[in-house]
């Protein structure tokens, strides 16, 4: 049932969209009271998009890849873990050449600032987004959900496709249905939509808590190979070959077939999610994406209090092992998605003139759903057999090359979507995939218009 909304609140008006809801609204931006473009939301988005690829890489470019991160250990890697995942021989800890020991100390720095961070970031977009979907149906007086369900469900088969074909770890699928929750919920009353997400965040708690207990009175401390049938990580050495040497039909085949324990983070994160998602309806509506005096008030508060929460509570669970990964990656990295929203904003404040890296986040945030997509693609047929295969060349069990190749491998993309979304909205209006939302779009409106539906 659609109802027209009726929640007097004055966000503004913009596509303005986070990369799951892509092409979802005109290339036209947000103000902070009602009009013109909302310059930060563009940037924070361009920077959660290369901050998501700071976690992915190493899943793409580690043992087992995708299964990996299930077999072998965490994404975050530990900052007081044994050793890199590079397996050069060093570790925090000491051990190895001053080369290993310089690099494990990379690697662990490297993930600990991105790990669950930027995706929790992405989320909060998503929600702010969600919200300037409303209230541009308010002001056009279409019913609501309305035609946004045709996003979701869109959006929902995208991710279907992304990964089924490309990445096991995608987060289109879980924000599709997070978003229709999120929906329904914005035409109902400012405390409704309070109390939902303080039992939204009270049963993610509480589930991290029981899971968190779990694995550091249970986990099983010895990870590493060795056994027989058991190859770098501890990943079963079937899976290593598959994702070193396999072609990518059986890759297709083995998501296929995992299917259930593959997409389990969106089950088991889905009161963080929503959470997430109306902490951004919330942000949005308060003015803290604006650039008047009030926004600027908002981010320092964010920045200090996520930061200053968020940083001391994922470094205490970084030292305490792989076994507090999930309380650092579900809970700490929120706060500090917050404080990092608050920097960026801070950053952007004092730009007087925009140079080619805020042009290029810019960019980027803009067609911010095809560079997620391109990032996976592109490193995927770097890093896996059926393309260069360069993590079986260069990393574990290879030439040693971990973890510098790895990050080097991240500027290098990250560098390659910059340039090619700035390159790309000289010439159109929307990034391809994008282009692509908006066309189905307009498609199945027109199809359901012609029946006599209700858009």
């Amino acid at each position: 049932m659609t109802r027209t909304p009726a929640d007097g609140t004055t966000t503004p008006t913009s596509g303005t969209t986070t990369p799951a809801e892509g092409a979802a609204a005109p290339p036209g931006g947000s103000g902070g009271g009602g009009g013109g473009r909302m310059p930060l939301l563009d940037v924070v988005r361009g920077v959660a998009i290369i901050g998501t690829l700071m976690t992915n890489v190493w899943i793409f470019t580690g043992p087992g890849a995708e299964w990996g991160v299930l077999s072998g250990g965490s994404p975050t890697g530990g900052a007081a873990g044994a050793g890199s995942s590079s397996g050069g021989g060093g570790s925090v800890g000491g051990g190895g050449s001053a080369w290993e020991w310089a690099g494990a100390w990379a690697e662990a720095v490297f993930r600990l600032v991105a790990d669950g961070k930027f995706l929790s970031m992405l989320t909060i977009l998503f929600g702010a987004g969600l919200a300037i979907q409303y209230r541009s149906a308010e002001r056009h007086g279409r019913p609501w959900p309305g035609r946004y369900r045709w996003r979701a469900l869109f959006l929902f088969v995208e991710g279907t496709v992304h990964f089924l074909l490309v990445f096991a770890w995608d987060v289109l699928m879980g924000y599709a249905v997070t978003a229709m929750l999120t929906a329904w919920l914005l035409a109902r009353s400012a405390r409704a939509r309070r109390r939902v997400m303080a039992w939204a965040a009270g049963a993610h708690l509480a589930l991290m808590g029981v899971l968190t207990a779990a694995l550091v009175a249970y986990g099983d401390g010895d990870r590493g190979g060795g056994g027989d049938g058991v190859g770098a990580g501890g990943v079963s050495q079937e899976v290593v070959d598959l994702y070193a040497h396999g072609g990518w039909a059986d890759q297709i085949a083995f998501r296929l077939e995992n299917a259930l324990v593959l997409r389990m983070e969106p089950v088991l994160t889905f009161g963080l999610l929503l959470c997430l998602f109306l902490l951004g309806v919330r942000l949005l509506r308060a003015g803290a994406f604006g650039s008047d005096g009030t926004g600027r008030r908002l981010r320092a508060r964010m920045l200090r209090w996520g930061l200053g929460l968020g940083v001391p509570l994922n470094v205490a669970c970084a030292l305490g092992g792989e076994g507090w990964f999930l309380m650092g990656r579900y809970v700490a990295a929120p706060l500090v998605a917050v404080g990092y929203i608050g920097v960026i904003g801070a950053v952007v404040d004092r730009v007087r003139r925009p140079g080619p890296l805020s042009r290029g986040l810019t960019s980027l945030g803009r067609t911010a759903m095809s560079g997620y997509v391109l990032q996976n693609v592109v490193c995927v047929l770097v890093s896996y057999g059926f393309g260069l295969g360069l993590a079986a060349r260069l990393g574990v069990g290879g030439r040693g090359w971990d973890p510098w190749w790895v990050m080097g491998l991240w500027a290098a993309v990250s560098v390659l979507m910059l340039v090619g979304s700035a390159l790309w909205l000289r010439r159109f209006s929307a990034g391809p995939l994008e282009s692509v939302q908006r066309w189905a779009l307009g498609l199945a409106e027109n199809r359901s218009s012609g029946r006599g539906g209700s858009a």
